[in-house]
C-alpha cells in the first residue's frame, strides 16, 4: 500500500494506509529506475534499482518502508529482485550490498549445522546455550584461517574432484576439504609425536580409516 495520506481534519479515525499500489511487477512497470553502482560478491556493478515508499500493511501495520525492486541492465523482465526495508535512512544501492552479503551467512549457517553439529549440543543451563552456538561458529572460523594461511594447496581441489568425479567443476575448496585436511595433519602430528620413526600398525590403522571417513 502507499502511505498513509495527510490527516484531513475531520472527524473520525485518520487513515492509517494509502491505496493499494499492487504487486512489485506493477511497481516496477509504473516506478522510475536508475542505474546504480553495487559492490556485492566481491565485485562493483552497474545494476538498475527502483525504490517505492510503501507499507506493507499486514505484517509491519503502519511502520513505513520502501520496495527496493534490482533489475540487471538488459534484462527483459520487469525486476528480477524484489526486496522491502524499513530502514528509511540507507540508500537503495546500500540495501542492495546488504542483501548481497547474505550469501556469506547462509553458506555459513548451513556449515555449522551439517558439519560442525552446531544445534545438536543438549544443553540445559542458559549459560551453557549461550555459549555453545558462538564457541562453534568461532572454531569454523579458526579452521577457516587456518586452512587459508598454513593448509592450502592447488591440487586439494583437484584431489577432491578425483575422488568425488560429480564435482566436475569444482575449482575453490569447502569447507569440507579444509576441516579434512585439518583433521589428517592432527592426527598425523599426532602420531608422530607419540611415535619415533615407524607409526605402529594400529596407529596406522587409526590414520587410514580417518583418512577415509574425511574423505568421504
Amino acid at each position: 500500500y502507499a502511505p498513509a495520506p495527510p490527516r484531513t481534519g475531520r472527524r473520525g479515525r485518520p487513515r492509517v494506509k494509502g491505496e493499494r499500489l499492487g504487486t512489485p511487477g506493477d511497481l516496477a512497470v509504473s516506478g522510475a529506475w536508475r542505474t546504480a553502482v553495487v559492490h556485492r560478491y566481491g565485485r562493483q556493478e552497474k545494476t538498475l534499482v527502483c525504490e517505492v515508499p510503501v507499507l506493507w500493511y499486514g505484517c509491519f501495520g503502519p511502520v513505513p518502508g520502501r520496495i527496493v525492486l534490482v533489475r540487471e541492465p538488459g534484462r527483459a523482465a520487469p525486476y528480477e529482485l524484489a526486496l522491502f526495508t524499513t530502514d528509511l535512512a540507507a540508500s537503495a544501492t546500500r540495501i542492495v550490498e546488504r542483501y548481497a552479503r547474505r550469501w556469506s551467512i547462509e553458506p555459513a549457517n548451513a556449515t555449522g549445522k551439517q558439519i560442525m553439529g552446531i544445534g545438536q549440543a543438549r544443553n540445559r543451563t542458559p549459560r551453557a546455550v549461550r555459549r555453545t552456538v558462538p564457541f562453534a561458529f568461532l572454531i569454523q572460523s579458526l579452521v577457516t584461517v587456518w586452512y587459508a594461511e598454513h593448509g592450502h594447496h592447488p591440487d586439494d581441489a583437484r584431489e577432491r574432484r578425483r575422488l568425488s568425479p560429480w564435482y566436475t567443476t569444482k575449482q575453490d575448496p569447502s569447507f569440507e576439504d579444509m576441516i579434512t585436511k585439518l583433521r589428517r595433519v592432527l592426527i598425523y602430528a599426532r602420531i608422530s609425536s607419540v611415535t619415533t620413526g615407524q607409526a605402529s600398525p594400529t596407529e596406522t590403522h587409526t590414520y587410514h580409516l580417518a583418512s577415509e571417513l574425511t574423505a568421504v
